[in-house]
């Protein structure tokens, strides 16, 4: 299995004041951090190894995960520095410790896709990047994607349109390369990279029939914690 970098570095200002004292990740949900559940999540997928991209509070997170040996993962950290680099910035950073290809995922969201399903896509396609989408509808957050034909037609968060019936479901998987324009310590979005990545015709899509679940709404905590809940997770 693919490795993993987890994307955990941001402020979270929608949730405060819950996260003036911690980082978003170890958000508490029924009674446990959040991360507990994500690293749950990735052991039960066959991750073997993940890298937390890491800011804001950035040492809780360490001082709770460790080395992610009681999950059975090699975990280790890279740190944004002085100043915030943005989710693109964030993994130009730490392409060091990830290898030939590898997952991204966003430190506040719980995702039921088939990890295997999606590196096999993305392996075969032999393409530089894939995005996982799901047919949102304005559900839970804007619809961002106009997904047509099995393919990635357009992406554009901050200019949907009524085309876009489709939303990021959250899951990526990249090759270093993609990250190869980015000068050391650049501020840059992973939303401009795939949008780059995809006109390049360089952009695989998977397509996931379950809904997302995050934590970075008051609204997504309850959704979150009420979906474990019933799991009995």
């Amino acid at each position: 299995m693919l490795p993993v970098i987890i994307l955990a570095g941001g402020l979270a200002t929608r949730l405060r004041p819950i996260t003036e004292t911690i980082p978003k990740a170890l958000v508490e949900i029924n009674g446990r951090p959040f991360l507990d559940y994500q690293m749950r999540l990735l052991a039960a997928n066959g991750v073997k190894r993940a890298v937390l991209s890491v800011a804001y509070r950035g040492e809780m997170i360490e001082e709770f995960l460790g080395d992610g040996s009681q999950y059975g993962i090699a975990v280790s950290y890279s740190y944004d520095g002085p100043s915030y680099l943005g989710t693109a910035g964030a993994i130009r950073k730490a392409l060091g410790q990830l290898g030939d290809s590898f997952f991204t995922l966003y430190g506040d969201s719980y995702l039921t896709a088939n990890f295997s399903a999606v590196e096999r896509t993305f392996l075969d396609s032999g393409k530089e990047a894939l995005m996982t989408v799901y047919r949102n509808e304005g559900q839970f957050d804007t619809s961002n994607v106009e997904y047509f034909g099995g393919r990635i037609v357009t992406y554009d968060k901050r200019s949907p349109t009524e085309s876009m019936r489709h939303i990021d479901y959250g899951l990526g998987v990249f090759r270093p390369a993609v990250f190869a324009g980015l000068a050391e310590g650049e501020m840059a979005d992973l939303a401009t990279l795939y949008q780059e990545v995809l006109r390049r015709g360089q952009l695989e899509a998977f397509e996931v029939s379950e809904r997302f679940y995050e934590i970075g709404t008051v609204s997504g905590i309850e959704d979150t914690c009420k979906f474990l809940a019933e799991r009995g997770l």
